[in-house]
């Protein structure tokens, strides 16, 4: 299913991590890649807690973050959360209209 990001002009790798921080599924990344990007998950997790809590809101829509390693998007799907990383924020429009297209159509 998330290999299809791959053909976007701009996205490195995606990995599609469980509640308890397993990785369900992922493309362009290596085992030894995949440690980092769980904790961006686990971190992106707490923020999004946090900000759940303190604004006294139940849903959100997707997280950027803008690492040294390029930029992360981190979208819900359920209760898993789908990572895609990218080249650059101005990549940010093509990568969220792939996204939401991909997850609309799981």
């Amino acid at each position: 299913m998330i290999g299809e990001l791959l053909s976007v002009r701009g996205v490195r790798h995606a990995a599609l991590v469980a509640p308890d921080g397993q990785v369900v599924a992922k493309v362009g990344l290596s085992d030894e890649q995949t440690g980092p990007e769980l904790t961006l998950v686990a971190a992106g997790r707490a923020v999004i807690g946090s900000l759940q809590t303190n604004l006294k809101s139940g849903g959100w829509q997707e997280l950027l973050l803008d690492v040294d390693g390029g930029p992360v998007l981190l979208t819900p799907h359920g209760d898993q959360i789908l990572l895609t990383a990218f080249d650059e924020v101005a990549s940010l429009g093509r990568i969220r209209f792939a996204v939401r297209r991909l997850l609309g159509s799981a």
